[in-house]
């Protein structure tokens, strides 16, 4: 085994093996910006495993870099409480024109005032090539260099802080892409005892797996401390698989836990998951995984078969108007229920289990990205139902995350899309991409998106300046006013579902009613999916209801006529709800 220095002076330094199989030199001349390889074989150079940066991709030389020379500004920030965050997923590639972490500074004025405290990154690890969603990445430890690379992200999130604005990443510990991935080169950091969609497993249980637990569960810990982030999402952990006595997300938690001592703030840890299990966010010591909070998958499937019911052709376990009662009430809708499309029962009871342990949504990038066409909501269903969508998501009991555009609307495509070297590993993507949507029809004149063409990069990219135009202010301006009452309303920030009533009308409407902790101050959210009017009779427990939101009033509407409903009601009085439509009724006057 052996140090080879490339830049700025060429050495080779043969490196020791201690007792436990681990190798080590002292080099000296070795300075930040320096470039190396390691020679695990004695033949041939790879890369640092556990590299920091890889300016020349993921076949080049990895560079040494050095945290402490970066002057952090962001000295007064402690972080946001959970509960409080307002989500905003983006990939950095398609967020600007120039698709770098420092390129989007100048628009997080505008974020912060439309009310979201909380980017969420897709990954930015270092992966083949320089356009990628991310999750093909092979450098675990290492910012990708076409964004920016580590001082680049440093800046980013030293912005986000002093504009009070939260940062997470997405992370990936399930698998590794296919190029670059030179850990085998070094030892048994993969198995095949197990198998996931993406092939071998990373070692977490089997013969020499202390090396690869240490190599994972120090790398929040790594994100946290030298980059100042606040949380990670991790990606599909129901494809980590740990049968040792002490799991990886115990050791995960207690390195966390440790970190979050020392920096003197709350660290995040949010899980994707498709079991539908509150195992996930149960505590470590008590036999469960120790997140935060989980994405709940089941709110965007029903809420999405409501508003557009061709979803019923993809998610067909999902179609009655008790399910997304269910949502709010309970969080998971499929809870031990047989499933269809599992062909099987799935999933378990979340009733009780506190809002802020799920975050909600409408979109994010695989609910887009999986379709042919890339079509976000915006493309499928009309404004109306936007509007509605949006209230939906805004009013339920979780912690809502929108996917970048989505505030105002955007309506250009996101797709899959790479750049990767190999060809044989582009033919592979193409291949696979063509089965997937083997069963969906194209328009006429429409092709399918090759991932590879860089054009289908391009038309991901958002066009920022529609926010200010037509129908896309509106929409934004709609947002802003559903994030504005959410942050100041104290029903809407009590996020225990106990106390949450939910009734369908038929299968046409939703009422979700909503109270404060001390039960003398309710809220009724009414929804109208349908294209007729609904009768609704508001409680009577309450003499007075005041309306506080209305999705036709005029300033709302863009091509149809408002129908607004009237401001004061007696309670046990019946309103009519107009066809497609949010309105929201206060017990107290604001």
């Amino acid at each position: 085994m052996q140090l080879h220095v490339v830049h700025p002076t060429a050495q080779k330094l043969d490196m020791q093996k201690d007792k436990e199989g681990y190798f080590s030199v002292m080099a000296d001349n070795v300075q930040p910006g320096s470039r190396y390889f390691f020679i695990p074989d004695g033949k041939q150079d790879f890369p640092d495993p556990a590299s920091n940066y890889q300016p020349e991709d993921v076949f080049g030389p990895s560079e040494v870099i050095d945290h402490n020379a970066y002057q952090w500004h962001d000295e007064h920030w402690h972080g946001l409480p959970f509960n409080k965050l307002i989500l905003y997923e983006l990939h950095v590639g398609t967020f600007t024109p120039e698709g770098t972490f420092e390129a989007i500074i100048p628009y997080l004025d505008d974020l912060a005032a439309t009310g979201i405290n909380a980017i969420e990154l897709m990954p930015i690890n270092q992966f083949s090539g320089n356009r990628n969603w991310g999750y093909d990445a092979t450098y675990p430890y290492a910012v990708h260099h076409s964004y920016g690379g580590p001082e680049g992200l440093k800046k980013l999130v030293d912005a986000c802080h002093q504009k009070g604005i939260a940062v997470f990443l997405d992370i990936v510990y399930n698998h590794l892409g296919p190029e670059g991935s030179f850990l085998p080169q070094y030892g048994p950091y993969l198995t095949n005892k197990y198998c996931t969609p993406w092939g071998d497993a990373l070692n977490f249980d089997g013969e020499w797996s202390d090396g690869v637990r240490e190599y994972i569960s120090e790398n929040p810990v790594y994100w946290f401390t030298n980059y100042h982030i606040d949380g990670l999402r991790l990606d599909a952990v129901h494809e980590i698989y740990d049968k040792g006595a002490e799991s990886i997300w115990q050791l995960m938690q207690q390195k966390v836990t440790t970190a979050e001592q020392q920096l003197g703030r709350r660290l995040y840890l949010v899980a994707e998951c498709d079991l539908n299990s509150p195992h996930v966010i149960k505590h470590t010591e008590d036999g469960g995984m120790g997140f935060d909070a989980q994405w709940l998958d089941d709110f965007h499937h029903i809420l999405y078969v409501m508003i557009d019911p061709n979803g019923r052709e993809r998610y067909m376990d999902f179609y009655r108007m008790e399910q997304l009662a269910k949502a709010y009430k309970e969080g998971f809708v499929h809870s031990g229920e047989w499933v269809a499309f599992r062909k099987r029962k799935h999933g378990t009871s979340s009733a009780g289990v506190p809002g802020n342990h799920f975050i909600a949504f409408n979109l994010n990038h695989d609910q887009v990205g999986n379709r042919i066409g890339g079509e976000r909501l915006s493309m499928l269903v009309n404004f109306e139902k936007q509007k509605l969508a949006a209230a939906a998501l805004m009013l339920s009991p979780y912690v809502p995350m929108l996917f970048m555009g989505e505030e105002y609307g955007e309506d250009t495509p996101f797709f899959f899309f790479i750049s990767h070297h190999d060809q044989n590993n582009i033919k592979a993507v193409q291949e696979g991409r063509r089965k997937e949507f083997a069963n969906y029809s194209l328009k006429e004149g429409e092709d399918f998106p090759d991932p590879y063409d860089v054009n289908t990069f391009n038309r991901c990219k958002l066009q920022w300046h529609k926010r200010k135009e037509g129908k896309y202010k509106v929409m934004l301006d709609w947002m802003k006013t559903l994030i504005q009452l959410r942050q100041t309303n104290t029903v809407l920030q009590n996020l225990d579902k106990n106390n949450i009533q939910a009734y369908n009308i038929n299968q046409d409407g939703l009422i979700i009613i909503r109270q404060n902790d001390a039960g003398n101050d309710f809220l009724v959210c009414c929804f109208n999916f349908s294209d007729k009017s609904l009768n609704y009779t508001l409680p009577a427990y309450k003499e007075n209801w005041y309306k506080i939101l209305d999705s036709k009033e005029q300033q709302w509407m863009t091509d149809e006529t408002a129908h607004r409903l009237v401001m004061d009601v007696k309670g046990g009085e019946t309103i009519q709800l107009q066809p497609v439509s949010a309105v929201v009724y206060s017990s107290v006057q604001l």
